[in-house]
């Protein structure tokens, strides 16, 4: 009855679909997900194999903080209809989805951790948001991972592993150095976690990984706490464009 009043609509256009959370069939084709080939590092998307262990142009330049970084979908035209409003407009249920893809697209990353963590917003931020869509996506993933990654996962949620301290605003047109020198020192360990990091994995989750900068401003402040790895899961990531 409920199906007939609010029937389950596609994430993408609205269209009625078959189950909550799905996709219709040509959104789903015109998604772009992420998966192998694809840089060891950071994950950016090959358009051939050249090996396991090969690096992007990027890393091959300079080699993020943090150990690897993978991404559910590409950062274009089609997951901006999903990922914005699921940011900034209350669409929270779209968690549950993005989660089941995020644990399938980190499936390693999760098999290794021991500490799975969001990327926290500052209080300002919070208070106007209302929700830190990190949070969200962490819960989902690890509540996805048994079905989804294909076994268990025994890494622990740890919800206020890191605090934003410092306002650093938003990170929207500024370029790569200057969102590094932006969220430069912003980050700091809750001291309830303090003495729980040290020669843990940690695995960083947000929303969208675009330089890596808050990524890299986090694996930092982990790795000084004690951290023996830092990896990062996002739901979507901006792919350089091939050269």
């Amino acid at each position: 009855m409920l199906d007939a009043v609010l029937p389950p609509l596609c994430l993408g256009c609205g269209e009625i679909v078959g189950a909550p959370g799905a996709l219709c069939a040509g959104c789903w084709q015109g998604f772009s997900f992420i998966s192998s080939p694809q840089c060891a590092c950071c994950g950016d998307p090959f358009a051939e194999h050249i090996g396991d262990e090969a690096l992007c142009a990027g890393c091959l330049a300079r080699r993020p903080r943090f150990r690897r970084a993978r991404a559910a979908l590409a950062y274009d035209t089609q997951s901006r209809h999903l990922v914005l409003p699921f940011k900034h407009g209350d669409r929270t249920d779209i968690a549950h989805a993005c989660g089941g893809w995020m644990a399938r697209a980190g499936s390693e990353l999760l098999a290794e951790a021991d500490l799975i963590a969001p990327v926290p917003l500052h209080w300002r931020r919070l208070l106007t948001r209302r929700y830190n869509q990190a949070l969200l996506l962490a819960r989902a993933v690890v509540r996805a991972a048994p079905e989804e990654a294909g076994g268990t996962t025994g890494g622990r949620l740890a919800p206020d592993l890191l605090r934003r301290h410092r306002w650093t605003g938003s990170q929207a047109g500024l370029r790569a150095k200057e969102r590094r020198r932006n969220v430069r020192e912003a980050f700091e360990i809750h001291p309830r976690w303090a003495a729980k990091v040290a020669g843990k994995t940690v695995l960083l989750v947000d929303d969208v990984l675009t330089t890596g900068a808050t990524a890299e401003a986090c694996a930092r402040v982990l790795q000084r706490g004690g951290a023996r790895h830092v990896d990062v899961l996002t739901l979507a990531r901006v792919v350089r464009p091939a050269v």
